[in-house]
């Protein structure tokens, strides 16, 4: 569905995942297993329309022109927990250029303060991919998003597992242009800015720490 640049991306898959995601009683394990498969789900549809050129191979039987995708592609995942999504990712893209941006929460504001910082060089013509599988309050996003502007990007989507409406308002006001990927919009944020239903804290959650 496609709504002001936003794709609730819909499969049984993910309904079913997500499910064992949100449940409290799930193991590290099976986290991190449901995890990776709605990650890779949401991160093929965020692909579906990345730039193609042609090919010239030899198969075992003929010569044909295939397509292969082009260079222009950089992953930025939002440390830690969207380390989480770029495992998944690896899987499909071995060889991307990933940048780092490193953001912790106070737990007090809900304020993310930025400790870490290496991009790869970032070009207009370059497709970003902000990964983060939390989009609550749209702090860490917009300040991510800030940043690779900063560098020359003008192409990028974020992908995320669950959003709150929150967040999408606040990519929308500052970023109208980015695109948002995600496999749930939840009700709401509570007084300490976690998703409501939401899976808690996905990084604790899915490296096993408190």
């Amino acid at each position: 569905m496609y709504t002001k640049n936003i794709t609730i991306v819909k499969h049984p898959l993910i309904d079913h995942s997500l499910t064992i995601l949100r449940d409290k009683k799930t193991k590290t394990e099976e986290f991190r297993r449901h995890a990776n498969i709605v990650s890779k789900i949401l991160l093929v549809e965020a692909a579906k329309h990345l730039p193609l050129k042609n090919k010239k191979i030899e198969t075992p039987l003929a010569s044909m022109t295939g397509r292969i995708l082009t260079d222009e592609i950089v992953v930025v995942p939002v440390l830690r927990a969207g380390l989480a999504m770029l495992f998944s990712l690896q899987d499909f893209l071995p060889s991307v250029s990933v940048g780092f941006i490193g953001l912790e929460r106070d737990e007090k504001t809900a304020v993310a303060r930025e400790y870490y910082q290496k991009l790869p060089d970032i070009f207009a013509t370059h497709h970003v991919f902000v990964l983060d599988p939390m989009l609550a309050t749209g702090g860490s996003f917009d300040d991510t998003i800030t940043a690779l502007r900063a560098k020359g990007g003008k192409r990028i989507s974020i992908v995320c597992i669950v959003s709150a409406p929150a967040g999408i308002e606040r990519i929308q006001k500052n970023h109208p242009d980015v695109e948002i990927f995600t496999a749930a919009v939840d009700t709401s944020l509570n007084s300490k800015k976690y998703i409501v239903p939401g899976l808690g804290d996905f990084g604790d959650r899915y490296f096993g720490t408190q």
